[in-house]
């Protein structure tokens, strides 16, 4: 019995230990996760096009002559002119925008998706065809070309005047519509070093980051810049390079814990309230008063006989409106020097405050210097 109560105590033990050093574990995050090496990007394409192929969902040409140009245009290019006083409706034909991300290191040859979206009055782009269309960088180049079928995930019905509309039927992607035509130069290779930009600036984090590398690469190979930067040593041979930045992203180091900040979003009623969030002593009261304000309408009809003057009566609506007013009982309950979050959210719905209510108290707390956290309202 002593055997089993000594083993079970060991098993207590080794689970207890396991909770303490979760946290640590937990909290360790990739360098590849912090930070991304500078210069290494993507770039955005844009481009305009047709959209052919329709069942009559397409653009109303006398409502966008530019999908009836677009297309004249189209056919100009193949021999077929279109008369300049002859205007067709094209009822299965949409002027669309592309748009899509060119990730680096993209090699002509390589496909990309691409995203398209109606800029006329199509009803729905489903069904339709993508005809090739160039994607231009931000320099004017063309460093794409797109075309294939939409894949959408909308639809639209409509019959007797009456309509209904899933999700959104004008905008739809092309899997892998995208051909890459040009390669985008990466400044990866260039020098002897490189730069992590940290995703969230933080002194805290850089210093580790160097720490960490020094530890697992060698002393002196990188140097934090500011919060935001570190500068890492790196070879200038660009299969050794390869090589030494899959060891370093895959480096582990626990970040810096954030700031003591207090998100609210006073469109949703979200509050978000961080783990460092502190008060200093106060004491807070909690009521408030309740108005309500309700109408019942009222029949009024006159007798059977008319009215004395021996006209017609008439039954009319009369509105009947209804004020009360509830005054709550007010709370009143302290907080203790260096109070944390758990102990804030407890005390706060012991009272049963709502979201709105425990905005309003947070503030108060902010404005009396109480509350150590910054207030972010978004």
């Amino acid at each position: 019995m002593r055997g089993q109560l000594k083993g079970r105590d060991v098993l207590l033990a080794g689970l207890l230990l396991a909770l303490i050093w979760a946290p640590a574990m937990v909290q360790a995050e990739r360098i590849k996760d912090l930070a991304q090496i500078a210069g290494v990007r993507s770039n955005q394409l844009v481009g305009y096009g047709l959209v052919v192929g329709l069942s009559g969902t397409g653009d109303q040409t006398t409502q966008t002559p530019f999908t009836l140009q677009s297309m004249k245009n189209m056919l100009n290019q193949f021999g077929i002119n279109v008369p300049p006083n002859v205007n067709p409706q094209l009822k299965n034909v949409a002027a669309v925008t592309l748009h899509a991300e060119l990730p680096p290191f993209a090699k002509p040859g390589q496909t990309i998706d691409v995203t398209v979206s109606s800029i006329g009055n199509a009803k729905s782009l489903f069904g339709g065809s993508l005809l090739m269309a160039p994607l231009k960088g931000a320099d004017g180049k063309v460093y794409a070309l797109a075309q294939g079928n939409l894949v959408v995930g909308g639809f639209g019905v409509e019959a007797d005047g009456s309509s209904i509309t899933v999700n959104v039927p004008n905008v739809g992607r092309i899997p892998n519509g995208a051909t890459v035509e040009r390669g985008v130069v990466s400044a990866f290779a260039n020098g002897n070093s490189l730069i992590l930009n940290l995703n969230t600036p933080d002194f805290t984090t850089a210093n580790r980051i160097s720490m960490a590398i020094n530890q697992h690469i060698g002393p002196d190979t990188a140097h934090a810049l500011d919060g935001a930067s570190v500068r890492v040593a790196a070879p200038r041979d660009m299969g050794q390079r390869v090589a030494f930045m899959s060891l370093l992203e895959n480096i582990e180091v626990a970040p810096g814990e954030a700031a003591a900040k207090i998100v609210v979003n006073s469109r949703t009623g979200t509050i978000i309230i961080g783990k460092n969030v502190r008060v200093s002593p106060a004491a807070v009261t909690h009521g408030g008063m309740v108005v309500t304000i309700s109408a019942r309408p009222e029949v009024s009809q006159p007798p059977p006989g008319g009215l004395l003057g021996g006209g017609a009566g008439q039954t009319v609506v009369v509105p009947r409106t209804a004020i009360k007013l509830e005054q709550k009982d007010g709370r009143m309950f302290k907080f203790a020097p260096g109070v944390s979050l758990d102990e804030i959210v407890r005390a706060v719905n012991e009272v049963g405050a709502a979201p709105g209510d425990l905005v309003a108290i947070l503030e108060a707390l902010k404005q009396a210097g109480a509350l150590s956290a910054r207030l972010i309202v978004i």
